[in-house]
């Protein structure tokens, strides 16, 4: 069985949205160069940051960022606010405000290119 373990999200600057993952997870990517940049997250999955205008073969024409979600969780709805607020300061565009929903509380924040960045805490009421 294949077990997925890297997001690859495509970029329009890479080095910018190096510093932006790198200043948000806290940690320096494993392999930068112009066109890519990985980062190791402490569950195993990796994300990859690679130039849109270098990947082979080319993105379908009108793909944009939007249509995936980054997701973390955190183990409690205050830390899912004082994420908000921590990120809301950083400044990175909310696109959802935190509100609860039928799986927890949660909020939705959006990266340089528009990839989404969910927080939430799963719930059982």
């Amino acid at each position: 069985m294949i077990d997925p373990n890297l997001t690859i999200l495509y970029v329009a600057d890479t080095p910018a949205s190096e510093r932006f993952y790198a200043d948000l997870l806290g940690k320096r990517p494993v392999e930068s160069s112009p066109a890519f940049a990985m980062f190791a997250l402490d569950a195993g999955h990796r994300i990859g940051l690679w130039a849109r205008h270098t990947v082979a073969p080319a993105p379908v024409r009108g793909a944009m960022g939007g249509s995936v979600e980054i997701v973390f969780a955190v183990g409690s709805d205050s830390e899912v606010d004082a994420t908000h607020d921590d990120w809301s300061r950083r400044g990175l565009s909310i696109a959802q405000q935190p509100t609860r929903m039928e799986f927890g509380r949660t909020f939705v924040a959006l990266d340089p290119d528009g990839h989404r960045l969910r927080v939430y805490h799963h719930s059982d009421s």
